[in-house]
């Protein structure tokens, strides 16, 4: 089966004019012409075609695809090899880029006073740009939030990078008590809870035992927040959660 050069543009989502050059430089010959000297493609040209598309996708210049696909002592397998190589690291790279302007973001929308390298330094690998939006829109109008905004427009990457490491270093204990089979209602896991919830209360918002016991469960039904705790340890988040509601009603 063979296809005329409109066919393959489309197919391709290039021009005829781009398949004429490819033509004329002997990049992509067609396979074949009808009687009437019109180019038609057959599978082995658009398989070449696609292996093309994709070099010059990473931004290989013409000559370097043309060598590449020539080369005598490659083979479709090593190709293929080369290419998997080249979009792991374009992905890697693209990854970092995204974080990168998500930080950006969060750090501008808070009135942060960090450098680009010293936002990098905070945030690490968590994405706080994912859940910003939704948080402003669920308690934008309490009280809660503005005095969350208040406190955080203030804060130098040493203090950022001090809660981090005190917020993590809770989830880590309630983690450890997790894997030590201590019961979310009991004491010791109660006790942690509680500083969770005077850490949210010190940093950010007066944080009552009610509001951190519907923060727990927000932690179970939001999946973004699970995964987050999953990573931590399998069942972080459901023990959080009840460790949390368990803390809420001793108190109570």
């Amino acid at each position: 089966m063979s296809y005329s050069v409109g066919q393959v543009a489309g197919l391709a989502g290039v021009t005829v004019r781009t398949l004429h050059h490819y033509d004329e430089i002997g990049l992509l010959p067609p396979g074949e012409r009808n009687p009437a000297g019109h180019r038609r493609y057959g599978e082995d040209d658009l398989d070449r075609l696609q292996q093309i598309l994709f070099y010059r996708e990473l931004g290989f210049p013409l000559e370097e695809v043309a060598a590449l696909l020539d080369d005598p002592e490659a083979d479709p397998q090593e190709h293929l090899r080369r290419q998997h190589d080249l979009l792991t690291a374009r992905i890697d790279t693209l990854r970092k880029m995204a974080e990168a302007v998500a930080h950006t973001m969060e750090a501008r929308r808070m009135d942060v006073r960090l450098t680009p390298q010293e936002r990098f330094e905070v945030f690490g690998d968590f994405d706080p740009e994912e859940h910003a939006a939704e948080a402003r829109e669920r308690w934008g109008d309490t009280a809660a939030y503005r005095e969350s905004r208040r406190r955080t427009a203030a804060y130098t990457k040493d203090d950022w990078k001090r809660l981090t490491a005190e917020f993590d270093a809770l989830h880590r204990r309630m983690a450890e008590l997790l894997g030590r089979g201590v019961q979310a209602d009991a004491a010791e896991a109660m006790d942690v809870a509680e500083e969770h919830r005077r850490f949210i209360g010190g940093a950010y918002y007066e944080c009552s035992h009610e509001m951190h016991a519907g923060l727990g469960e927000m932690y179970v039904t939001d999946e973004r927040f699970t995964a987050t705790y999953e990573a931590i340890r399998p069942g972080l988040a459901v023990y959080l959660r009840d460790a949390m509601l368990a803390n809420a009603v001793r108190r109570l």
